[in-house]
């Protein structure tokens, strides 16, 4: 089976043209060409989905160095135009015949019909390769960039977890369903870190407490969001050692600051 052409693909791949019946019933037929379209396919979706970027950081000077050099070892090859341009001062071979007459000149670069057709046909697989070329290089540099990206010693580093200093696993307490629990943590940089789930729905909202359990004195560090984690600031100078107790309570929308007496989860400190 003959397969299709090589430049017909990467026109197909780029969209510059639509397949007719024939290449669509040899791509039905034809694994080989299908995976090279398919392929041709995703190195044009690649440099069509870079086309949004922007704010790239800027490359290292020796990916810019690598650019240079190789421009200048291109502009070293003689060009075609600058070959077509010494064949064409060439000297004209005259083939003296034997009957005496003069057969046609002969130059390097012969002519014709054909040979143009060739010529034009050269031309555009050389612009369909260039094409294809160019977006897999687009591709190729953008990737490279990403890394460079992700590399850059000049990146600041993540911020380091804050060490936890206490911490209490909150189990349900009264009537609250078995399923509910949750867990409290205490960081080092002043912050009260809750972890819930299974909590019953209530008609007003949830709020947590430091308790005392020897006065059984308490204070609201917060309420919590629809998000099974919140992280809720603790005051500078609370006293972990006598607030011991971790307590999240069902409250009513009653512009009552005090406690229900509805807790729905509660732990104990220790570290």
């Amino acid at each position: 089976m003959q397969h299709l052409d090589h430049d017909r693909l990467v026109f197909l791949a780029l969209g510059e043209s639509e397949a007719d019946n024939g290449e669509s019933t040899h791509l039905d037929n034809c694994a080989h060409c299908r995976v090279e379209l398919q392929a041709l396919r995703q190195v044009a979706g690649l440099g069509v989905e870079t086309q949004g970027l922007a704010d790239l950081p800027d490359p290292p000077e020796h990916i810019w160095q690598g650019i240079v050099a190789e421009v200048r070892a291109a502009e070293a090859v003689p060009s075609l135009t600058e070959a077509r341009r010494q064949q064409a001062t060439e000297p004209v071979t005259i083939v003296q015949r034997s009957n005496g007459s003069a057969a046609k000149p002969h130059t390097p670069g012969a002519s014709g019909a054909e040979s143009g057709g060739r010529s034009r046909a050269r031309r555009r697989g050389g612009w369909s390769r260039w094409a294809a070329s160019t977006v897999a290089a687009v591709a190729a540099a953008i990737g490279v960039l990403g890394t460079v990206s992700v590399l850059r010693p000049d990146d600041p580093e993540p911020a380091p977890t804050p060490a936890v200093l206490a911490s209490a696993p909150l189990a349900a307490f009264g009537s609250t369903p078995k399923a509910a629990q949750g867990d409290a943590r205490i960081l080092q940089n002043g912050q009260l870190h809750l972890h819930v789930a299974n909590l019953p729905r209530v008609p007003g909202y949830y709020e947590v407490w430091l308790i005392n359990p020897t006065t059984m004195q308490m204070f609201s560090v917060g309420t919590l969001g629809g998000d099974a984690d919140a992280l809720l600031p603790l005051p500078p100078n609370v006293d972990l050692k006598s607030y011991s107790v971790v307590d999240v309570s069902a409250e009513q929308y009653d512009n009552k600051p005090a406690h229900s007496g509805d807790s729905l989860l509660r732990g104990t400190l220790t570290g």
